[in-house]
């Protein structure tokens, strides 16, 4: 209730103020902290044009990869303060921060978040060859054989990796993790069986799931989705679980506030548009209307979740 509160609150607050005009830096660099390709790639390059356009300058996609998304998230952190330089990343922002033991940067004060570009859930999917068919099932199974029943992620510390984690603490179960380098090999191993069961995206898994052997069992997220209205929610079998992926513009801490706010409504407008539902929808993700300022409440209750997480779990990397 109290995000909802927050989103409410926060809708009412941008319908209601106009952020100042000022004039947008000769060149915008809009880094993304991994490879390209990826689907954080593809929505940074589907809004630079339009956000060009409305900024009247030129926006441009930078890809720095490296160590988990650190080495391009390192580089905004450390950037000029005028809106510039620009991060656009996903949920492993938070989990990378949550269980690496040290990093260059801190995640909530070496930032400033700019705007949500869309949430949504990721799906609890298992191999064909498991014949299990509810999340109700696939719970009484890991209950019944302790340690026995395998999980992917795309590595240590990945959203995936946490979101599964956080469902062994809610269910009170334990699952064993093999971890991959990237989701794609995981997903190969699920579709053969090699393990049981992976949290990932739609759009990761749907290969697998046209060719039925991946089956998908519920969604992540607290209440259905019109995307996926034939999967339930596990917190209908897990209550209290619930988690969404994200895709979030963040700009260097001390940022001026007139050039964030400019930014939040631009991309806000942006994300709303039909031309870039046309790349969130697929995942089932939605624009989220919030300010600057409601954002960081959010992500710092969320970093706070997984660190308890990863502590819980005792989940550390280098």
């Amino acid at each position: 209730m109290a995000r909802i509160a927050i989103l409410i609150c926060s809708a009412l607050a941008i319908n209601a103020a106009t952020a100042a005009e000022v004039k947008a830096p000769a060149l915008v660099r809009i880094i993304v902290p991994f490879g390209p390709g990826g689907s954080n790639d593809v929505i940074a390059r589907a809004i630079a044009s339009p956000l060009a356009k409305r900024l009247e300058t030129n926006v441009i996609v930078d890809n720095k990869a490296g160590a988990s998304g650190v080495i391009g998230n390192d580089a905004v952190a450390k950037a000029p303060k005028d809106g510039s330089v620009l991060l656009l990343t996903s949920s492993t922002f938070l989990t990378v921060a949550a269980t690496q033991a040290k990093l260059p940067y801190d995640p909530l004060a070496d930032f400033t978040p700019i705007a949500l570009v869309g949430e949504g859930p990721m799906l609890l999917a298992v191999s064909a060859a498991f014949p299990v068919k509810t999340p109700a099932e696939y719970i009484a199974a890991a209950r019944a054989k302790p340690g026995e029943l395998t999980y992917g992620s795309a590595g240590i510390g990945s959203i995936g990796h946490l979101a599964t984690e956080l469902l062994n603490s809610a269910a009170k179960i334990r699952m064993t993790h093999v971890a991959y380098k990237g989701a794609a090999p995981a997903i190969v191993d699920l579709a053969g069986g090699q393990i049981y069961a992976m949290i990932s995206n739609y759009s990761s898994l749907l290969p697998q799931l046209t060719t039925r052997r991946v089956r998908a069992l519920g969604i992540t997220s607290k209440q259905t989705s019109p995307v996926f209205a034939n999967l339930p929610p596990l917190s209908a079998t897990v209550p209290g679980y619930s988690m969404e992926i994200w895709v979030c513009v963040f700009a260097p801490a001390g940022t001026p506030a007139a050039i964030v706010e400019r930014l939040n409504r631009e991309i806000r407008e942006i994300s709303a548009s039909p031309e870039l539902r046309a790349f969130l929808e697929p995942d089932g993700a939605l624009p989220v209307p919030i300010t600057s300022a409601a954002l960081g409440v959010l992500l710092k209750d969320e970093l706070a979740q997984w660190k308890a997480i990863a502590a819980e779990r005792k989940i550390v990397t280098e």
